[in-house]
C-alpha cells in the first residue's frame, strides 16, 4: 500500500496539469454538438490527447475508419516506443496481465516522470503513478463538456497551452543536472523543428515526425553517452 501511495503522489503534479487540457478537449466536443458524455467515455478509454483531438476532428468531417485507424496509430505509435524503453525498468517478475493495464496509462508526461526514478518500477507503484493522471484526465473532461457555456472562448482557447508547460516543468528540470539528457532533448527539439519546416519532411504526419526525431535523438544518447553494464 505504501508503495501504491508513494506513485499517487509522485504523479499528482501530471494529474493537476492534466485536467485545464482535458477540460478544453470537453469543452471541443460538447461545442462540436457530439452527444454529451462521448468526451468523458473517450477519454476514460483512450488516454490519448492529441490523438483524441486528432480522432474528433475526424469524426466531424465524417472520415473513413481507415483513416482515423491509420491517423491516429500514426500519431499514437510513440507510446511503443515509450512502452519498450520503460519495460527495462519495470519489475521482471511483473505479469503479463500487469504489464497490460501499466501500458494504459504510459502517456508522454507519465513516461518521462518514471524514467527519470533511479529505483526499479514495481506493479504497486505503477498502479498508483498511472492511476491519478487517468482521474485527472477523465475529471477534467466530464467537467468541460458540462460545463462549455459558462466559459469565454478565449479562456477555452488559452487552456490548450497548459500542456506545453507540462512537458517544460519535467524537462527543465531534468536537463539542468544531466548533460546527457539536455543534449538529447536540444537535438529532438532541432530535429523536430527542422523536420516541420523542411518540404521533403512535410508530407509526413507530425506522429511520424516525432518517431523519427525521437529515435535519432535517442540513437545519439546511446552512442554518445553509452551505459556500461556491471558484472
Amino acid at each position: 500500500m505504501e508503495e501504491f501511495l508513494s506513485g499517487c503522489r509522485r504523479s499528482l503534479p501530471i494529474a493537476l496539469g492534466y485536467f485545464p487540457v482535458s477540460f478544453s478537449f470537453g469543452v471541443f466536443v460538447a461545442s462540436s454538438g457530439l452527444p454529451l458524455g462521448l468526451a468523458t467515455l473517450i477519454s476514460i478509454t483512450n488516454l490519448t490527447s492529441s490523438g483524441q483531438f486528432a480522432g474528433v476532428s475526424l469524426m466531424l468531417v465524417q472520415a473513413s475508419y481507415m483513416e482515423t485507424a491509420l491517423t491516429l496509430l500514426m500519431i499514437n505509435a510513440r507510446y511503443f516506443l515509450m512502452s519498450l524503453s520503460l519495460s527495462q525498468k519495470i519489475d521482471q517478475k511483473m505479469s503479463t496481465l500487469e504489464r497490460m493495464v501499466i501500458s494504459f496509462g504510459i502517456t508522454d508526461e507519465t513516461f518521462s516522470l518514471a524514467s527519470l526514478e533511479q529505483k526499479t518500477l514495481s506493479f504497486p507503484y505503477m498502479a498508483g503513478f498511472i492511476l491519478i493522471p487517468i482521474i485527472g484526465w477523465t475529471s477534467g473532461t466530464l467537467a468541460g463538456e458540462t460545463l462549455t457555456n459558462l466559459l469565454p472562448a478565449s479562456l477555452q482557447n488559452a487552456m490548450g497551452l497548459a500542456l506545453y508547460g507540462m512537458f517544460l516543468a519535467i524537462i527543465i528540470p531534468a536537463s539542468s543536472k544531466s548533460r546527457a539528457f539536455g543534449e538529447v532533448v536540444l537535438l529532438a527539439a532541432i530535429l523536430s523543428t527542422l523536420m516541420y519546416v523542411t518540404p521533403l519532411f512535410q508530407e509526413l504526419s507530425s506522429g511520424f515526425q516525432l518517431i523519427i526525431a525521437t529515435l535519432l535523438a535517442a540513437l545519439y544518447g546511446a552512442w554518445r553517452y553509452p551505459i556500461e553494464e556491471k558484472e
